[in-house]
């Protein structure tokens, strides 16, 4: 199947989701990141402009990141919003230091990410809607998201594409070059990207996601990263069943 065909099926899967969940409306966080952008453009595709709400959220965020975000949403043509939480989380991380606890940068950038999406469950509630995420096939197998955080969502239109058909699929779909091929990063400190952070390419990645031949130290670190972030794709454990009577 050509990508250009399975965009139509996403697109198509959006549509009848909406409809078949009795919701009024898609929301959505927006970073100008290439994964946003395409379930953006997917989502404006399926259900129209009133159907779909787009957040941009920083949090100490980089400026050149709010600007894509917003570059992005008028480029769409779509409903968006600019809310800053950054006073909200500062006020968050204080009142945790207060217990005597200490968030490292991890513990922080999750925190982030779940306020964030706490946000935007708020906003879609308000809304009668349904939050999309943008995790795509890479992050969802090396568990390169936060748990109730980018990973907490209600459907995940892009969880089958790997990063390099992500990209293909903006260009496809007419998502400005500078967006499209943006490197990608959670924006959390000035020089941070994905693949510093995870200790892999995402050429690697895709390749090994392919079946193809991959250098046996990537191919060790993703199998590492697959492997602990397990939970993460799992269903809740619960205990075996009560059997009553």
């Amino acid at each position: 199947m050509k990508l250009k065909e399975y965009l139509n099926i996403i697109e198509e899967f959006l549509k009848n989701y909406l409809i078949d969940s009795h919701q009024d409306c898609y929301v959505l966080g927006i970073s100008g990141g290439v994964d946003s952008s395409l379930v953006a453009a997917l989502a404006k595709r399926a259900v129209g402009k009133d159907k779909l709400f787009a957040y941009a959220l920083p949090i100490d965020s980089l400026k050149a990141d709010e600007s894509d975000a917003v570059k992005l949403a008028k480029h769409l043509d779509i409903n968006y919003e600019v809310v800053d939480l950054t006073d909200a989380y500062h006020e968050l991380v204080k009142k945790y230091e207060e217990t005597g606890i200490t968030l490292d940068a991890s513990t922080k950038g999750n925190l982030k990410a779940r306020m964030r999406m706490a946000t935007l469950y708020a906003f879609a509630q308000n809304k009668r809607g349904l939050v999309l995420g943008t995790d795509n096939k890479d992050e969802r197998y090396t568990g390169y998201y936060t748990k109730y955080g980018d990973g907490g969502v209600d459907l995940l239109p892009i969880a089958h594409l790997i990063k390099r058909e992500v990209v293909e699929a903006c260009l496809i779909l007419g998502i400005p070059e500078e967006l499209a091929r943006r490197i990608p990063s959670a924006g959390l400190y000035e020089g941070q990207t994905d693949e510093i952070e995870m200790g892999i390419t995402y050429n690697d990645l895709d390749d090994y996601l392919l079946g193809k031949d991959v250098d046996i130290e990537a191919t060790k670190r993703i199998e590492r990263l697959h492997r602990i972030s397990a939970h993460k794709r799992e269903e809740i454990p619960t205990p075996e069943d009560f059997i009553r009577g």
